[in-house]
C-alpha cells in the first residue's frame, strides 16, 4: 500500500472514529414514557431538608449539622390555600407563596416547550401543590398562563438557623404564613416586603427585589425589640423533589452546579445520591466558601441558582434526603448576633432563569458573581468551544441568522487551519509526482519490504516530503468538531434557532425524510435520537453523504479490491449515522467538506497535479502524460 493511500485510509478512520465515539458516549438513551405525577408522587406535606436547631453554634460561625423536616403523615401542603404574590417581569411570571415566603410559581415568558407558537411556557419553578391555576395568578396574560402538566415540585426557600439558647419556635419555618408589609405585584423597580412577628420581640422580613431578566435579589433582615440579644444565622435552599426528567447525555451536565473560591462544582443527581454521610445531613457534600461562591441546579439550558454577595463567606451544601427523596443545595450564612433595639439585614441573589450567555456574562461584571459564565457546560474543550462561541455569536450579530452563522464560522475556521491544509495538499501533489520513483525502487527491492520503507523514507527526506502531512487537517478537525458540536448543542442561542425553509431549530436534527419523501406523504418519520431515525435519511444528511464521496473521489482509488469497497461505502455509511446529529453541526460539514474540495483541487492544480474528478465521478478517467520529476 502506497503512503497515499495509508495517508487516505488514516484519515477516514479517524473521521469514522469521531462518529463511533458519539453514538456509543454521547447519544441520548431512550427515555420511557413518564406517567403524570400524582399528589401523593410530589411528596405532599413534605418540607425540605431545613437546617435545624443547634446549640453549640457560637457568633460568627455557620449554624451546622441540619435534619430533615418532614411533615406529620397525611398533613395539609401549607401552600395549597396560602396568599400568594404576583410575580410580572419582561421576562418572568408566576408568584411567591406567603407559607413559608417561598418562590415555587416561575413560568419563562420568552421561552415555550416546543416551536408550535401556542406551545406552554417553560415552566422552571413549581410548588407542591402542583402548577399554579390561572386564578390564583391574575397579573399574567392571557397567553402566558401556567397551561402545563403536573411537574415535580422545585422550588427556593428562606430562613434562618436559631442560635445559642434560641427557641426553634422564634424563628421562621418553611411554613410559616407571612403578611405583606408593602407592594402588591414583584416587578422591576417594585419590591415586595413579607413580614412575620415571633411576638417575642423579634420582627423578620423579607424583601425580594428582581430585574428585568433573571436576578432576584432577596435581603432578609431581623430586628431584635426583645430585651436580650438574639442570635440566628441566614440560609437559602434550593429544594428539587424527585430526580427530574433528565436528557441523559454523557456529554452534557445537569444537576448541581457551583463555584467554591474558584472550583468549578458539577455533581449529577445520580451522584449526589452516593455521596458520603455527613453527621445527620445524609448523603451530602459540604463546603467551606472563604469569599466568593454561588451553588445551585442546571438544566441543559435552565438554572436555578443562589449567589451570596460576593466576598461573603458561607457554607456550601449540595445533599439528597432519601425518606422524602429531595435533592437540595444550600447557601447557609455566618451566625448574626443581633442586641436589643438594632437591626440587621442579610442581602443575597437569586438567578432563575435561562442561561443566555450574555446574560451569565452581565451578572459576573455586575453584582459580580464569581465565574458565572461558566454556569454554561463548555465541557473538556473549553479553550475552544468559548471562542468558538464567542465568533460564532458575534457573526450572528451581523448576519441575524445562525444558519448563515455557522457557514461563516466554518469558513473562518478553514482560514485558520489554511497554512496546514496547504502542507497537506501541497504534500500529496509532491506525493504524486515521486510516484514514478516509488515503483522503480519497488522493482529493484522486489519482497524486501524493509529496503523499500528505507529508499522511500530517504526519497521522502530528500525532496523534503512529509507522508504524515495529509493527516494533519484531519486531526485538528476532530476537536474542533466536538467543540461545535457541543457548542450547538448546550448554548441556548442554539435552541429553536432556524435556518431556511425546513431547518426551524439547528440544535435538533433534520426533521425531513425520504420515508415521506420529505413531506409530501402525510405521515410521520422515526423520532429523532431512535435508531430508526438513521433510516428516515434526512435531506441534509443525503447531502452530507454526497459531498463526502465528491471528496473522497478526489484521492486516488487504492489499488486493493477490499479497500476500494471500504472507500466506496464510507459516504454512504456516514451518511445515515450522521442523520440523527444536529442539524446545525451536519451543515457544518457539509460547508467543511464543500471547503475542502475547493481548497484541494486548487492547490494541487497550482502545483501540476489538478485530480481528474470528473473523471473520477463518472469513470472516464482521462490518460494523462508521466508526471515530470521535480526540478531540482
Amino acid at each position: 500500500m502506497d503512503d497515499n493511500n495509508r495517508n487516505l485510509i488514516l484519515a477516514t478512520v479517524l473521521s469514522f472514529l469521531v462518529v463511533v465515539v458519539w453514538y456509543t458516549m454521547f447519544a441520548p438513551q431512550t427515555q420511557p414514557p413518564v406517567p403524570a405525577p400524582t399528589q401523593t408522587a410530589q411528596t405532599a406535606g413534605t418540607e425540605p431538608a431545613a437546617p435545624a436547631a443547634t446549640t453549640t453554634a457560637a457568633p460568627g460561625t455557620v449554624a451546622a449539622t441540619p435534619g430533615t423536616v418532614t411533615a406529620p403523615a397525611g398533613a395539609a401542603d401549607p401552600t395549597a390555600t396560602a396568599p400568594r404574590v404576583t410575580i410580572d417581569t419582561p421576562s418572568l411570571s408566576g408568584s411567591i407563596s406567603l407559607a413559608g415566603g417561598r418562590l415555587d410559581d416561575l413560568l419563562l415568558k420568552n421561552y415555550r416547550e416546543t416551536l408550535d407558537p401556542n406551545s406552554p411556557l417553560v415552566r422552571l419553578l413549581s410548588p407542591t401543590s402542583g402548577p399554579r391555576e390561572p386564578a390564583a395568578v391574575p397579573a399574567l396574560a392571557p397567553d402566558a398562563q401556567p397551561d402545563v402538566p403536573p411537574t415535580k415540585p422545585y422550588y427556593a426557600i428562606y430562613g434562618w438557623l436559631p442560635g445559642p439558647g434560641v427557641d426553634a419556635a422564634l424563628v421562621p419555618s418553611p411554613a410559616t404564613l407571612w403578611q405583606v408589609e408593602s407592594g402588591s405585584t414583584l416587578a422591576p423597580g417594585k419590591p415586595v416586603t413579607l413580614v412575620w412577628d415571633n411576638g417575642a420581640g423579634q420582627i423578620f422580613r423579607r424583601t425580594f427585589e428582581v430585574d428585568d431578566r433573571y436576578l432576584f435579589t432577596v435581603t432578609q433582615s431581623l430586628e431584635n425589640k426583645g430585651d436580650t440579644a438574639f442570635s440566628a444565622s441566614p440560609y437559602g435552599i434550593l429544594a428539587r423533589h424527585g430526580k427530574p426528567d433528565t436528557q441523559n447525555y454523557f456529554v452534557l451536565h445537569e444537576g448541581a452546579v457551583g463555584m467554591a473560591d474558584g472550583e468549578l462544582i458539577e455533581k449529577k443527581y445520580k451522584n449526589i445520591v452516593k455521596l458520603d454521610p455527613v453527621g445527620a445531613e445524609g448523603p451530602a457534600d459540604v463546603r467551606e466558601v472563604k469569599e466568593n461562591g454561588w451553588i445551585g441546579f442546571t438544566d441543559k439550558y435552565w438554572m436555578t441558582t443562589l449567589a451570596p454577595a460576593p466576598g461573603q463567606g458561607f457554607t456550601q451544601v449540595v445533599k439528597y434526603a432519601p425518606g422524602a427523596d429531595i435533592f437540595q443545595t444550600e447557601a447557609r450564612l455566618p451566625m448574626l448576633t443581633v442586641e436589643p433595639g438594632t437591626r440587621t439585614d442579610s442581602a443575597g441573589y437569586l438567578f432563575a432563569g435561562a442561561k443566555v450567555v450574555d446574560v451569565l456574562r452581565a451578572y459576573q461584571a455586575s453584582p459580580g458573581i464569581d465565574r458565572f459564565v461558566d454556569a454554561v457546560d463548555w465541557g473538556w474543550f473549553f479553550f475552544l468551544t468559548k471562542p468558538i462561541f464567542a465568533v460564532l455569536h458575534w457573526l450572528h450579530g451581523f448576519i441575524g441568522n445562525m444558519g448563515w452563522s455557522i457557514i461563516a464560522l466554518t469558513f473562518v475556521l478553514k482560514l485558520l487551519v489554511f497554512p496546514l491544509a496547504r502542507k497537506s495538499y501541497i504534500s500529496m501533489a509532491r506525493m504524486k509526482e515521486l510516484q514514478p520513483q516509488m515503483e522503480a525502487i519497488k522493482e529493484r527491492t522486489g519482497d524486501d519490504r524493509m529496503k523499500y520503507q528505507q529508499e522511500v523514507m530517504a526519497l521522502y527526506k530528500s525532496q523534503k516530503v512529509n507522508p504524515a502531512a495529509g493527516c494533519l487537517p484531519v486531526v485538528l478537525q476532530i476537536p474542533i468538531f466536538f467543540s461545535l458540536y457541543k457548542v450547538i448543542f448546550v448554548t441556548i442561542e442554539l435552541r429553536q434557532a432556524p435556518w431556511i425553509g425546513w431547518i426551524r431549530d439547528l440544535s435538533a436534527p433534520d426533521p425531513s425524510s425520504v420515508l415521506n419523501l420529505f413531506g409530501l406523504l402525510p405521515f410521520a418519520t422515526p423520532q429523532p435520537g431512535s435508531m430508526l431515525h438513521m433510516l428516515s435519511l434526512p435531506a441534509l444528511a443525503i447531502v452530507l453523504g454526497i459531498s463526502m464521496w465528491v471528496q473522497q473521489k478526489l484521492n486516488p482509488a487504492p489499488a486493493d479490491p477490499a479497500q476500494k469497497m471500504i472507500f466506496a461505502w464510507m459516504p454512504w455509511l456516514f451518511m445515515f449515522m450522521l442523520g440523527s446529529f444536529a442539524s446545525g453541526l451536519v451543515l457544518y460539514w457539509i460547508t467543511n467538506n464543500t471547503i475542502t474540495i475547493l481548497q484541494q483541487y486548487t492547490i494541487m492544480s497550482m502545483h501540476g497535479h489538478p485530480p481528474d474528478l470528473f473523471g473520477n465521478i463518472f469513470g472516464n478517467r482521462k490518460k494523462t502524460a508521466p508526471a515530470k520529476a521535480p526540478k531540482k
